[in-house]
């Protein structure tokens, strides 16, 4: 299950229910990095180089590194190392959990003045464009490197290397101030030794870049030898190029990469629970100057692809005015088609995006039961529901679903399965997905969703829908389990879900999908199961 960022926080209300998140370690612990060591013998800095509260107060401010090369630095590594996840920052420099500035005391050794709108956006693009380019990059530094084997280069090191590379080779910044402000943070955050490696590799992509002769592998030869020079060049794991491939043609599949690799764009939807319209989201984002688009799709949405953080300082989402959540998301709450007065049961609710849009729809007469197995992004449910003033209809269970006692109490005619999955539909907006999932993740998911789909089923009434979603585009996760789900369940058939969406959202087997290149959205799936009477 996914990282997820509230209130004051930029990234989407409504996280998607990825596998990983559920083991990923807690960003508020210290970083502690491995001892790694390189061609160069160069060694990491401790983090408890300046440790404690005290000791950090009394470093000195280092004005000669840019600070926001300094925060991509150390947030890349926390990345990596599984200690953060790729979120953007709030106005004040913090990510989740504690003040982001103090990580990067605390790894770096220094003090760097705070960071300013323009650092922030500098911030965004950094973090996430070098994540989504790893591969592609990674590449172009072992051609590079003396030590063709980067992977037993320091942490730090290689993520500095990626950020000048990235800042060359995809921003297009003047190149040698890039290697000069690259360098500086080298030689401060290191050593000497380290600026001058930093100087030396940074130079040679220069030239090369100039020539028009970086060193890119060809398309050409088997399928095999095809996948990997895609998956260098479109910076994706080779098994999912793989999967692509076969399962969409590689002229597709290209597409595909080309899309999770752009920047991702978002929408705002209206929290008409507190009476705020979309109209009056209109007039907030006009008064902030932020360019925006209505949804041609949603009632209460509207695109914006710039102007996040201008949002967020103005506290539109603190406030609970509106939040930030995919039309695809959105969508698939159209196929439960929630009405005033009705029961749903929402089975794996947390962080609870689609929760907290059910219920406003309720208009305060019904009930939503969310259930999770997650008891902190239950709480965190709770009081994002406060927030938006849906508490009143939002009954929090803190179970698995797959042991809820079959009492039969808890039984309702609208079911929502939003299943974890592998989150391939969302690697636009969470780039680093891409580089923690593997073919056997895969094969667990699809048991996972199989066990919930079962377990879930028992919880709908004769004559009641079951509605199954995932933010994949993977078949396997989608279609294929819908029909594995009515081998095993006669007594469940499709409802075609064309009275709910647009047809162009519609697949021929009456499921919902939105394709990320089709719809410029995120990847999503739907499928309304209902119970014989």
């Amino acid at each position: 299950m996914a990282r997820v960022l509230y209130m004051g926080l930029p990234f989407p209300a409504e996280p998607q229910k990825t596998a990983s998140s559920s083991s990923s370690s807690s960003p508020s612990k210290p970083l502690k990095l491995p001892h790694r060591t390189c061609s160069t013998n160069i060694s990491i800095p401790s983090t408890a180089k300046g440790g404690g509260n005290r000791l950090l107060k009394t470093q000195k401010l280092n004005s000669e590194v840019s600070p926001h090369r300094a925060v991509s630095a150390v947030r890349l590594m926390r990345i990596e190392l599984g200690g953060a996840f790729a979120d953007l920052l709030n106005e004040k420099g913090k990510g989740s959990g504690e003040n982001e500035m103090g990580y990067v005391q605390r790894t770096l050794g220094f003090r760097t003045r705070e960071l300013n709108h323009h650092d922030l956006r500098l911030v965004t693009d950094i973090v996430g464009g070098t994540i989504r380019w790893r591969r592609y990059l990674d590449h172009l530094i072992s051609s590079l490197c003396h030590d063709k084997d980067i992977s037993s280069m320091e942490p730090l090191l290689l993520q500095i290397l990626r950020i000048g590379f990235y800042e060359i080779v995809k921003l297009d910044m003047p190149p040698y101030a890039v290697v000069d402000e690259n360098v500086k943070l080298a030689k401060f955050a290191l050593r000497p030794g380290a600026g001058n490696m930093v100087n030396g590799i940074l130079r040679k992509l220069v030239v090369l870049k100039e020539k028009e002769s970086l060193p890119l592998p060809k398309v050409e030869g088997d399928d095999r030898a095809q996948a990997r020079a895609l998956a260098t060049l479109y910076s994706h794991p080779v098994w999912m190029v793989r999967r692509w491939t076969k399962y969409l043609g590689q002229e597709e599949a290209i597409k595909l990469m080309i899309w999770n690799n752009s920047e991702p764009s978002f929408s705002l939807r209206a929290n008409r629970a507190r009476g705020f319209s979309r109209d009056d989201l209109v007039t907030q984002l006009n008064a902030l100057k932020v360019p925006h688009k209505l949804s041609p799709h949603l009632d209460e949405f509207v695109r914006i692809k710039t102007g996040l953080q201008i949002i967020i300082q103005a506290g539109l989402l603190k406030k609970g005015l509106c939040s930030v959540q995919d039309e695809s998301a959105g969508l698939v709450v159209s196929v439960v088609d929630p009405q005033p007065g009705e029961t749903i049961i929402d089975c794996c609710a947390a962080p609870g995006g689609k929760t907290l849009y059910m219920a406003s729809h309720l208009s305060g007469q019904g009930k939503v039961f969310a259930i999770d197995v997650n008891s902190g992004r239950l709480r965190i449910l709770k009081e994002t529901a406060k927030l938006h003033q849906v508490d009143g209809v939002i009954t929090a269970i803190h179970a698995d679903l797959r042991t809820l006692p079959d009492s039969g109490q808890l039984k309702s005619n609208k079911v929502l399965l939003d299943a974890p999955c592998s989150g391939l539909g969302v690697l636009s907006k969470r780039a680093d997905l891409r580089w923690n999932k593997n073919l056997e993740d895969m094969e667990q998911l699809k048991e996972l969703q199989d066990e919930l789909l079962d377990a879930a089923s028992k919880l709908v009434k004769p004559g009641g829908v079951l509605v199954y979603s995932t933010c994949s585009i993977d078949p396997e996760e989608n279609g294929d389990r819908v029909v594995a789900f009515l081998a095993r369940h006669s007594d469940f058939h499709i409802d075609p879900v064309d009275r709910y969406v647009p047809p162009d959202f519609v697949t021929s087997s009456g499921f919902f999908f939105s394709n990320p290149v089709k719809h410029s959205l995120d990847g999503s799936f739907a499928a309304r199961l209902v119970r014989d009477l």
